[in-house]
């Protein structure tokens, strides 16, 4: 069985000579006591529903004028969508869409916005990577200018209220077709959402508010920090708008390859090469560091591709203590050409360690000297 529809007017808690702003003061009533968002009891939904319905009808002065001749049978042609904020007048029900949502539109142009971020690069040698640096940089930003405070009219001169939209910041527009009125909302365009004119732009920065000025900023590179990293700069970016927040500045490090070291982690990695003799004999030496020369005993019988740890020789850990270390890596250099008393005492060594040179192992020292001597 279908429930009869109740008289709008009935609805509303008007009478039939009610007027337009008597309706509409009825309704922004009901709508705030039975919002679903409000008031969670059963048949509250319903309830916004219906009030919601014949405030669309009464609200339109031709829907009005058939349902007043014909009753509910003249508003079916009209297309009621019986959904909520959909085809009716936004300036009744405006303002409680701005209760339940905070507000929209042109009114988020008056809030405080943040100010943009920045990116800048920066490029550093690789002693500067390891042990810290301070660096400067030079950026082009957006500040608040300084005779105006960022406000954008000259100093003591006043605001005037739009004339476009009364202070409001946006334009409502409605418009009609065959299934109801619709209102569409819009920022204004004679202020920008902002409701007000600027009636004497500051001389300086001609009523933008913000000025375009390159400033030399102080970066600090802690220690141990790796290429490709990323520090931040806080509050260094562009100026907020309506006492925003400025935004940050993004620095993106290079690190210049060095000529000695290769870097893991927190590691540095030298290659030193040595000849067969040192390899075999055994030597004294001394390798680069950071902190500088640091002597180095090669045992005898040292392989190609050993590995030696001088520890606490490398890079500063970044985010702790201590550092890391430095891996010597043997490269054992075979002569590619030899003298002739070279050749003479090699082919002795050959001789003395008992093995012909024709059956020596290609992968040993020696089988490498006689590929070098051809």
């Amino acid at each position: 069985m279908t429930t009869a529809k109740r008289d709008y007017y009935e609805v509303l808690g008007v009478p039939r000579t009610a007027s337009t702003e008597e309706i509409k003061k009825a309704f922004r009533k009901l709508a705030m006591q039975y919002h679903p968002d409000r008031n969670n009891k059963p048949g509250a939904e319903g309830r916004f529903k219906e009030i919601n319905e014949a405030y669309e009808v009464l609200s339109d002065s031709e829907r009005r004028l058939a349902y007043d001749r014909f009753g509910h049978a003249g508003s079916q042609g009209f297309g009621f969508t019986g959904r909520p904020f959909e085809g009716f007048d936004m300036g009744g029900f405006g303002d409680i869409f701005d209760a339940f949502f905070g507000g929209a539109g042109a009114r988020a142009r008056r809030e405080p916005r943040r100010g943009a971020d920045l990116r800048a690069g920066l490029t550093i040698a690789f002693e500067e990577a390891a042990f810290g640096c301070e660096k400067e940089i030079e950026v082009a930003r957006n500040e608040a200018c300084p005779r105006c405070g960022g406000q954008g009219n000259e100093p003591g001169s006043q605001f005037a209220r739009c004339s476009t939209c009364n202070g409001s910041g946006e334009v409502r527009r409605i418009q009609k077709s065959f299934f109801g009125q619709f209102v569409n909302v819009v920022i204004c365009q004679q202020c920008g959402g902002e409701g007000r004119i600027i009636t004497e732009p500051c001389k300086e920065c001609r009523g933008v508010g913000r000025q375009r000025q390159r400033r030399r900023l102080s970066v600090r590179i802690p220690a141990g920090v790796s290429d490709e990293a990323q520090m931040r700069l806080t509050g260094e970016g562009d100026a907020g708008l309506n006492g925003g927040s400025p935004g940050n500045i993004y620095v993106a490090i290079h690190v210049q390859p060095h000529e000695l070291f290769q870097r893991e982690n927190s590691d540095i990695i030298y290659d030193l090469e040595v000849n067969i003799a040192q390899a075999a004999l055994g030597a004294e030496t001394k390798v680069p560091t950071l902190d500088g020369p640091h002597s180095l005993r090669i045992p005898p019988g040292t392989q190609n591709g050993r590995v030696f740890v001088l520890r606490g020789k490398g890079v500063p850990h970044l985010r702790g203590q201590g550092r890391g270390d430095e891996l010597v890596r043997v490269h054992v250099a075979v002569p590619t050409s030899l003298t002739a008393e070279q050749k003479r005492l090699l082919k002795e060594l050959a001789a003395s360690l008992g093995h012909s040179s024709d059956g020596l192992d290609d992968k040993s020292i020696l089988g490498k000297i006689k590929d070098a001597l051809g």
